[in-house]
């Protein structure tokens, strides 16, 4: 479970489609007071900012958009509340950049 912190158009297919799968797990899972992954460090960081997490997902979705992936999944915007900043991390953006690095696909990394 991990939602990235780095720009949507570094991603590959596979990390921004699998990303974008699992904000919405993160999404239900919060909202929806699910017990499974609800103490997971990646959850935990996005408790009380369901806002920055809904703007993360419009980022997604408009990079998905832009490669010509057709989106129909939208989030609830009524539930997007909380902080619009996510300043928690269970990586730095460094330390995210590296692991995508190490996964040898074609994020388009520094």
């Amino acid at each position: 479970m991990r939602i990235w912190d780095v720009s949507p158009d570094l991603l590959c297919r596979n990390h921004l489609l699998g990303e974008h799968r699992e904000l919405h797990a993160m999404w239900s899972i919060i909202t929806e007071k699910k017990k499974g992954y609800s103490k997971h460090p990646e959850t935990l960081r996005w408790k009380g900012k369901l806002n920055a997490l809904y703007l993360r997902h419009e980022k997604l979705v408009s990079e998905m958009n832009s490669r010509g992936y057709l989106h129909k999944s939208p989030l609830d915007k009524q539930k997007a509340t909380g902080k619009s900043i996510q300043n928690s991390f269970v990586h730095s953006i460094n330390e995210q950049i590296n692991i995508l690095k190490n996964k040898k696909c074609d994020c388009k990394l520094p």
